[in-house]
Parts: C-alpha cells; structure tokens; sequence
C-alpha cells in the first residue's frame, strides 16, 4: 500500500495486549524511499503525502517556509536518514494518532532487514526523543537510544546549540521559543488553583519553571508520578522553553520528566 492509499485507509484498532516494540502495532503500508524532506519527514516513491518519524524531532529544514532558518546539523541529519532508507523496503507501523496537524502519516518505520529507523536515528545521535500525549509509546526506549548517542557525543550531541541545558535564568533568556532538554534539581513544589510548579529556584518570578496544568494532571496521575515529591529530586525536563515569570516549559505528559 502506498502513502497515497494509506491516507484514504480507516486506522486499525490496537490490539488489546501490552505492546513492547514498534512491530506489534498496526501496519500502515510499505513503500520505498522517494524524498527525505529533513531528518525525520520522508515521502514514498510515487506517494502523495508526507510521512513524520513520530517519536523524535531532527533539526528541521525551511522546505519553503520563508521566516525558518535552518537548524545547525539539519543537512547531516537528512544525509544520515537517508543513507539508512536507501534501498529497502520500509514498512509502517502505526501509532495511536495516525495523523499529525499538518496531515502529515506518524508512523514508526521498520526497515526490511528489521532496522526500527527512529531508534537507529537516536543510537547515532541524529535526533532528539520527541513524544506528545497521544503519541508517546516506546519512551523508555528511545530515551536510552538518545542516552547512548549523547554520551558519546555523537551527532547532534558534539553541537553546543543541543546541548542540555542547566536551569539558569539567565542562560535559558537564550533559548525562548525553542525545543530544549534542562538538568537540574526541584527546588521546591507547589499547586496553585490545580496547576503543579516545579521550581529551579528560590524565586519562582525569575528563576526557571516547569507546569503542569489541571487539565493534563490525569495523565501524570495514570502514571502514578507524584509531582509534589518531586522536591530535590534531579530531572530533565524537555520541551519548548516560553518566557512566563522567567523561563518555563509547560509539560502536557510524564514522558516530558526523566527522573535521574
């Protein structure tokens, strides 16, 4: 089935039992490689939609789009998926949402000889873990993929521009409106009207913070991750730095928190 079909294709229940890796969910179709827009969005030979690597985030391309400038190491990254797809087959594995915003197929790709290409993209350091509330299976091991790369500094890992980050104020001013993993100790918790503040500081106006709004609390909950225990605990925490009271990043899952 091409990605052309697959777009008109109703997506198949998931099986009920515990799925462990990538080749027990639900085929999508098979293909060969047509384009490779960036590291982590392909096209089928002869297809007509763009398929996105759901799990992890490559430094992206401006593919047209005028106000966005390359990311540093965007070409390598594209280079490297590439070279992994080029002749093979590559099947679709299709997780819980199909679909992204942009109509994009998310699909985990197994490769004909078995290769799952996002953990491999991982394991060489040509992405970042990347996952959202309803797409957030195989976590645990794409994060220790992503822990391999980095600590052998391979990839993007030998870049400062992705390096994790310390929860400092001022050095995080940098970084407002990007994608950003941060290392640090809780230095206090609160709830406030419902909304959960991890602190990285004595003052929660300046200092670096991470929330967790009432609405999403029941995922964190399913988790069984108590936030207000969190307090002195060391944690990374990813995902888009905003400027709120000074740096934060607003968690919508618990795979946003590694405790360390």
């Amino acid at each position: 089935m091409t990605a052309a079909a697959l777009a008109a294709a109703p997506l198949p229940a998931l099986a009920a039992a515990p799925v462990l890796r990538p080749e027990a969910l639900p085929e999508g179709g098979r293909g060969v490689i047509g384009a490779v827009h960036d590291g982590d969005t392909i096209r089928f030979k002869g297809g007509v939609v763009d398929i996105r690597l759901v799990g992890i985030q490559a430094p992206k391309l401006p593919q047209g789009r005028r106000n966005l400038a390359a990311w540093p190491m965007a070409d390598e990254s594209r280079a490297a998926l590439r070279a992994m797809l080029e002749g093979h087959e590559i099947t679709l594995r299709l997780p819980t949402t199909a679909k992204d915003r942009n109509g994009r197929i998310l699909a985990h790709l197994i490769r004909d000889d078995g290769l799952w290409i996002q953990e491999n993209m991982l394991k060489e350091g040509w992405a970042r873990v990347y996952t959202f509330p309803d797409n957030r299976l195989f976590a645990r091991d794409l994060y220790a993929a992503e822990a391999m790369a980095r600590a052998a500094r391979r990839g993007l890992w030998s870049h400062p521009d992705y390096a994790l980050r310390k929860p400092d104020p001022l050095a995080l001013k940098a970084d407002i409106g990007t994608y950003q993993i941060i290392e640090g100790v809780v230095s206090e918790t609160a709830k406030v009207r419902g909304r959960v503040y991890l602190n990285f500081g004595e003052d929660y106006r300046t200092d670096f913070t991470a929330s967790i709004a009432p609405e999403v609390m029941p995922l964190f909950n399913a988790a069984k991750l108590d936030l207000l225990k969190l307090k002195g605990r060391a944690v990374r925490i990813r995902g888009y730095v905003r400027d709120f009271n000074g740096p934060a990043v607003d968690l919508t899952h618990p795979e946003q928190i590694e405790q360390l």
